[in-house]
C-alpha cells in the first residue's frame, strides 16, 4: 500500500492531460510507495493513459469544471467549485490525498487553497517558495508572488516559514537567511525593509543580514533569500529568462559554421552539465507555505520531466510532515498574530 497519496490537476498547465498522465504513469512507476489521484475530464485522461488503462496506484477522480489560466481568482473561487482544481484541494482538506499539485492558475490556486485549508495559527498570509540554481548548488526564495505588498512582521514569518522547509527538504539544521535589499549597508532600505531586518536579527534563524540580487545566484552557503512577493516574482521570472537567453545565444554562436559546430561537439560534456546545472525544469514546483496543507504550483508550461520534480517536492513535503514543522517552529517563535 503507498505511504504518500498525491492529488494532481490533470487539466492544470498549458496541454494538461497530455503532460500530466505520462507524468502521473511515469512517477508512480519509479515510487512504488506513492500514489496519484487523476483529477479532471475522465475521457481527457483516458486519452493518454497506456493503452488506456489505469497502471497500479493511480486512480482517476472526476471534476467537471477547469479553471482557465487567465480566469480570475474569484470567479475560479465562487464559480468553479467542481473544478479539478478545487478537486485536488478538498482532496487534501478531507485526507483522501496528503497533497496536491496543479499547474493551473496560480491566483487561482493560492485563492482557493487559502479559503479550503485556511492558514496556520499565527500566520495570516501564504508564501510561494522554490528554488533557483546558484554557484554551489540552489538557492530558496519567498515570496515568489503571492503577496504584492508584505509588512515587515510578514516578512519575519516568511523567513521561519522558509527557513523550516529548507531543514525539512534539505537537511539543513542551520539553513543560511538573507534579506533582499537594494545594497548591504544598513543605510540602505525603506522602513520596512530596515523592521523586517530588525526582527530576523532578533530571532534565532541563521541570518546573515541584507543580500542583493546577484548573491542569490553567487553567494556560496546561501540558502534562503526573503523578500515580497512584487520583488521575488520579477526576479524568478528574469533568472528564467537569463537562463533560455544563455541557451539561445550558444545555439546561434554554435551554429554559425562548421568549425564552431566542430567546437560543440568538443565541448559536448561540458555544454551538457551546464545546461542541467540552468535547466528551469530541474527547479520546478513551488511550495504554498503557510496552509494546514501542502500544495505545490508546477509551472503551466511545464514538460512531463519538470511536473515530475515538482511531484517530488510534494512527496518530500509529505514525508517531512513541513506544515507541521513550520507550526511548531511559529509557535516557538511566540509570534502575534498579524493583520
Amino acid at each position: 500500500m503507498a505511504s504518500v497519496t498525491l492529488a494532481l490537476d490533470a487539466m492544470g498547465g498549458d496541454v494538461g492531460p497530455a503532460v500530466t498522465v505520462p507524468a502521473a504513469c511515469h512517477f508512480v512507476a519509479q515510487h512504488p510507495d506513492c500514489a496519484i489521484i487523476l483529477v479532471g475530464l475522465e475521457a481527457d485522461i483516458g486519452r493518454y493513459l497506456p493503452d488506456g488503462r489505469l497502471p497500479a496506484r493511480l486512480e482517476i477522480q472526476t471534476a467537471s469544471q477547469v479553471v482557465a489560466m487567465d480566469e480570475p481568482p474569484a470567479s475560479a473561487l465562487r464559480k468553479k467549485k467542481d473544478s479539478s482544481m478545487r478537486v485536488v484541494i478538498d482532496l487534501v482538506s478531507s485526507g483522501r490525498a496528503d497533497a496536491c499539485v496543479s499547474a493551473g492558475n496560480t491566483g487561482a490556486l493560492m485563492a482557493t487553497a487559502r479559503f479550503v485549508l485556511k492558514m496556520l495559527p499565527h500566520i495570516n498570509r501564504p508564501a510561494i517558495i522554490a528554488s533557483v540554481p546558484a554557484v554551489d548548488g540552489r538557492t530558496w526564495m519567498l515570496d515568489l508572488g503571492a503577496n504584492i505588498d508584505s509588512s515587515a512582521e510578514h516578512l519575519y514569518q516568511f523567513a521561519i516559514m522558509g527557513a523550516e522547509l529548507i531543514r525539512a527538504v534539505d537537511g539543513l539544521s542551520r539553513p543560511v537567511v538573507g534579506l533582499l535589499n537594494v545594497g548591504q549597508e544598513d543605510i540602505k532600505g525603506n522602513a520596512q525593509i530596515k523592521l523586517a531586518h530588525q526582527l530576523i536579527s532578533d530571532s534565532d534563524l541563521n541570518y546573515v543580514g541584507y543580500v542583493e540580487g546577484d548573491d542569490t545566484y553567487l553567494r556560496p552557503g546561501l540558502d534562503l533569500v526573503v523578500t515580497d512577493g512584487f520583488a521575488g516574482n520579477i526576479a524568478l521570472k528574469t533568472s528564467e529568462g537569463i537562463a533560455k537567453l544563455i541557451k539561445t545565444l550558444l545555439q546561434r554562436e554554435y551554429r554559425r559554421n562548421w568549425l564552431r559546430r566542430l567546437a560543440a561537439l568538443c565541448s559536448a560534456a561540458v555544454l551538457k552539465s551546464m545546461r542541467r546545472q540552468i535547466d528551469p525544469r530541474c527547479y520546478n514546483g513551488a511550495a504554498l507555505l503557510g496552509l494546514r496543507g501542502i500544495v505545490v504550483k508546477s509551472h503551466g508550461g511545464a514538460d512531463q520531466f519538470a511536473l515530475e520534480h515538482a511531484l517530488s517536492i510534494a512527496q518530500k513535503e509529505v514525508r517531512e510532515d513541513v506544515p507541521h514543522r513550520i507550526a511548531d517552529r511559529v509557535a516557538a517563535q511566540l509570534l502575534p498574530d498579524i493583520v
